[in-house]
């Protein structure tokens, strides 16, 4: 009997922004519309987090049905996914440090604005996504979760992401979700100045993933199903 492809799905552990107090943490549907891809297909996943713990969720992500209507969510796969047994995987969840990369065949990281705070600064973070991507293991990211790949370096000492193609929640959204003045950086600019060569759709929260070679991103909320797409379709051909 084949083994399941084994997806790591890595979470924030930050719940508000630091310069305005707002809460934050993860975007739920950027956890739920992934996990139906592959639990679907009968993947096997496992959560992780930066520091371990517990999870805050935005309450936006749950409240916000203007925002639901901008993106084009329709959010009964949160529903599908409210259960207990599925939420409690988020109250004490492992750190990446506890993390072997050897376990997993992908590595994904969800977005919400925590991850902001708390992705970039993780070196256990930056070491394990490394690990996975010379290993030849897909790294995917959705909207704000490329924020993780800023400080990855590879072991000839160059970010990962340089020369590469890839996208992440655009400086326009930001300010179209009203955070420009809450977020601690642009992450359109930052992934470009280490040399990224970032791509953004031309109409801001609409679908866009993009590939290059092991690394598969997706700009906002909308585009969350199309990674898990992407990523499915790489570990299953």
């Amino acid at each position: 009997m084949t083994t399941p492809k084994k997806v790591l799905i890595v979470v924030t552990n930050t719940a508000e922004f630091e310069k305005v107090g707002y809460r934050t943490g993860l975007w739920l549907s950027e956890l739920t519309h992934f996990w139906d891809v592959m639990h679907k297909a009968g993947l096997s996943m496992k959560i992780a987090s930066p520091t371990g713990g517990y999870v805050p969720i935005d309450p936006e992500s749950l409240l916000m049905p203007e925002l639901i209507q901008m993106t084009g969510l329709k959010d009964a796969v949160n529903k599908r996914y409210e259960d207990r047994a599925f939420m409690d995987q988020l109250k004490n969840t492992p750190s990446v440090a506890e993390i072997d990369a050897d376990q997993y065949d992908a590595i994904y990281l969800t977005g919400g604005h925590g991850v902001m705070f708390d992705f970039g600064s993780s070196e256990a973070l930056a070491h394990l996504i490394a690990a996975f991507y010379e290993n030849n293991k897909i790294v995917a990211a959705v909207c704000h979760g490329p924020s993780g790949l800023l400080n990855v370096k590879l072991s000839n000492g160059e970010h990962l992401i340089k020369d590469k193609k890839l996208t992440g929640f655009s400086w326009k959204e930001e300010q179209l979700a009203k955070r420009d003045h809450a977020v601690p950086f642009s992450l359109q600019d930052e992934l470009s100045k280490r040399g990224a060569h970032y791509q953004k759709a031309l109409i801001p929260f609409t679908e866009n993933v993009v590939e290059d070679g092991l690394l598969i991103t997706g700009q906002n909320p909308k585009s969350t199903h199309a990674v898990g797409q992407a990523l499915l379709s790489r570990l299953t051909n």
